[in-house]
């Protein structure tokens, strides 16, 4: 029941915490004391080095940890035609703690234009004889922080256009991608599980957004963008409830999104949060169609209390009496450092739960 081709029985979503000299390269760089080319040799050895380190514990795909960027979305966002990052008046806050004071907005037409992050998978893909995964936001991280507000009315009066161009232009990202050889490609994604929190819900329609009918909206923009995709590329999607310096946002079980999650978004394979009570049962499972695949993230990222290896096989086989045994996977709840501050554990704790998640899958699928 072992696998050649994603997800892996052993997976990760994506994001690692930083080394010592890479940030205190980008630190550097920041204060003009060490220019592009600079930092980039560093980030280079950096990500070679983490590469050599995720080979060793035996994972099947490697990332690059995300070591080139501040934010797990913001950076890619920023980088599409018609979109810009800017100093906001404060930061998204979570439970207790606010990120760097950045975000969005669009400004023009949205449009696909050569993105840097290809050729961070060139090289990623360059130093690995395993599965290079890439990981970029979904599309509908564009829309669900800022809504309305963040897209330009002259340019978009109504909002149809904003989410055909969008898509569109996501389309044009996964053809430059697959064109560089990427087959492992993940859309992380806070919005579907944030739509399983009632008060999540209730911001929504405060904006003057339909929480029913916008993850439809949501599902239309992702299935434009992988349409075209390679029959051999693999697209996944990371449901997330927030993960800054080991915190959240919402709360909630899939129930309310399971069906339309499942069935209406066509993506091959979900890495979804089981790691807390926040996130309800495993039941939502039972709408897993055949042919699709559910990486389930019972192991923490957010702190380095490594879990019990009997009760990770024990929520394994309650998993699976929901959905079939061979259509799921083990990671991570979620990425350890979705900002570059990472999560608040120690780097050995973060490889020691990597190394764990690899032993019991060898132990539950062979």
């Amino acid at each position: 029941m072992q696998r050649t081709k994603p997800p892996f029985r052993a997976d990760q979503v994506g994001s690692l915490l930083r080394s010592e000299p890479l940030k205190n390269a980008r630190t550097a760089f920041a204060k003009g004391e060490l220019d592009g080319a600079g930092l980039k040799a560093i980030e280079d050895a950096e990500i070679l080095a983490l590469v050599k380190k995720q080979e060793s514990i035996g994972l099947d795909s490697v990332t690059d940890g995300e070591f080139r960027r501040a934010f797990w979305h913001f950076d890619f966002l920023g980088g599409l035609g018609g979109v810009e990052t800017f100093e906001s008046d404060q930061g998204i806050q979570f439970k207790g703690v606010q990120t760097k004071a950045t975000g969005v907005r669009v400004t023009g037409k949205v449009h696909y234009k050569p993105h840097p992050m290809v050729d961070h998978f060139r090289y990623l893909k360059s130093v690995t004889s395993k599965t290079a995964k890439m990981t970029i936001p979904s599309p509908s991280m564009l829309h669900y922080r800022g809504g309305r507000k963040v897209i330009n009315m002259g340019v978009y009066p109504e909002m149809d256009g904003f989410y055909d161009d969008l898509g569109t232009a996501y389309a044009g990202a996964v053809k430059d991608f697959a064109d560089a050889g990427c087959r492992y490609l993940q859309l992380d994604d806070v919005s579907f599980a944030y739509l399983c929190d009632p008060e999540q819900r209730q911001m929504l329609t405060e904006r003057g957004d339909d929480p029913v009918k916008q993850p439809h909206i949501y599902a239309g923009m992702i299935n434009r963008a992988i349409h075209d995709r390679p029959s051999d590329m693999v697209i996944s999607m990371h449901l997330c409830r927030g993960n800054f310096r080991s915190t959240f946002i919402a709360s909630g079980g899939y129930e309310p999104i399971a069906e339309l999650l499942f069935n209406e978004v066509n993506v091959d394979a979900y890495f979804m949060e089981w790691d807390s009570d926040r996130a309800g049962g495993f039941e939502p499972l039972r709408f897993l169609p055949k042919g699709k695949s559910v990486v389930l993230g019972l192991v923490t990222s957010k702190t380095g209390v490594l879990e019990s290896r009997d009760a990770l096989l024990r929520r394994i086989e309650e998993a699976a009496k929901f959905a079939p045994l061979d259509q799921l996977c083990l990671s991570p709840q979620c990425g350890f450092a979705s900002t570059e501050e990472g999560n608040v554990l120690a780097t050995d704790e973060q490889w020691a739960k990597l190394e764990m998640i690899v032993s019991v899958a060898k132990e539950v699928w062979g």
